[in-house]
């Protein structure tokens, strides 16, 4: 057991929630942040869910867009795990709604655990930031950073590309004690807590709902929550992460495998409404115009873009668990929860 004191950013979300609660497990004493103290009832009842926190989990207000509070939330603690960032998948009219809040946000964090001399950062950051861009079929490592300048980036890849380009910045500038490493999920799927979920678990939520008249020619890499949070925790500890980005990815998935999956192993009501029928990418594109949810998935439609996880499994002994458990928790979660 550890008695170590860390301080999770954003504790109220998906894969906040789950750092906190795997911290527990392990024996650390936790604070967390979240926007607004009212959070906290709903935050911690959610953990509760998963492990008993004890008196081993105190919550603290800080925003991402302001100073105010975050040197009291780190000082004294010997880790931080900054996970809180805008998440969106709707592509805003303007870019800055997720670029200021998640590259300023990085710095008042990693900022105040510079000044309290933890012993590391971990920055959530995401696959988006490890994009080529290529034409076609691709695979990417972490050696590859998007071009946050390049046509057709979304404002959220923007975003977390300039965040962590941020956080390494600023910690290069400091030379201090304080070392940095940043996790890069993909698609974040597995249980929830309770209804307030991550807007990546709109994938499953939208075909057990029916909420897309048919399956489109969509993939991605698919990775569970629990196997991120303990991603984020391999790499607080472990001396060879000091200084590394690490991807958080497990095996690539088309949508309408996934959809497959749902009916073959849920069945009955419960998977009575996940569609059958397959969408040409021709309809996506042009309904995709008038939908901004859709829109901003059209440049993937019918390309496998592919992110390898070897350097977090060779590093650092990380193995993402399969994909069908992953997609099944998250699906059987989503109705237990009453979400679907």
């Amino acid at each position: 057991m550890s008695g170590e004191t860390v301080l999770v950013t954003g504790g109220s979300g998906y894969i906040g929630g789950w750092c906190v609660a795997g911290l527990l497990q392990q024996g650390y004493v936790v604070r967390t942040t979240v926007r607004d103290l009212t959070r906290e009832d709903q935050a911690r009842r959610a953990i509760a869910t998963v492990t008993d926190p004890g008196n081993r989990l105190s919550f603290h207000a800080a925003n991402l867009m302001s100073d105010e509070g975050w040197d009291a939330a780190v000082e004294g603690c010997d880790y931080v795990l900054h996970v809180a960032s805008p998440l969106g998948v709707a592509e805003p009219k303007d870019p800055n709604e997720l670029i200021v809040p998640a590259r300023e946000g990085a710095k008042r964090a990693i900022g105040a655990a510079i000044r309290a001399g933890v012993k590391r950062v971990v920055q959530t950051s995401s696959v988006a930031a490890t994009n080529s861009g290529a034409p076609g079929d691709w695979i990417c490592d972490e050696t590859v950073w998007t071009d946050p300048k390049a046509p057709k980036v979304s404002a959220y890849a923007q975003s977390k590309t300039l965040a962590e380009r941020a956080a390494w910045e600023l910690i290069g500038a400091a030379g201090g004690k304080t070392t940095l490493a940043t996790v890069n999920p993909a698609l974040v799927l597995g249980p929830v807590m309770g209804g307030d979920f991550s807007e990546s678990v709109q994938v499953v939520e939208r075909l057990l709902t029916g909420r897309v008249p048919g399956v489109p020619r969509l993939g991605f890499n698919v990775v569970d929550v629990r196997d991120v949070a303990d991603l984020h925790i391999r790499a607080m500890t472990d001396p060879k992460a000091a200084g590394e980005r690490f991807i958080a990815a497990g095996h690539f998935a088309w949508m309408g495998d996934i959809a497959d999956l749902l009916r073959a192993k849920l069945g009955g009501a419960a998977a009575a409404k996940v569609p059958t029928r397959k969408v040409p990418g021709l309809v996506v594109r042009l309904v995709g115009l008038f939908d901004k949810d859709l829109g901003s998935v059209v440049p993937s439609l019918g390309r496998r873009h592919d992110y390898s996880s070897a350097k977090a499994q060779s590093v650092l002994g990380w193995k993402p668990r399969p994909t069908e458990e992953t997609i099944l928790d998250c699906a059987r979660s989503l109705i237990a929860a009453g979400a679907v």
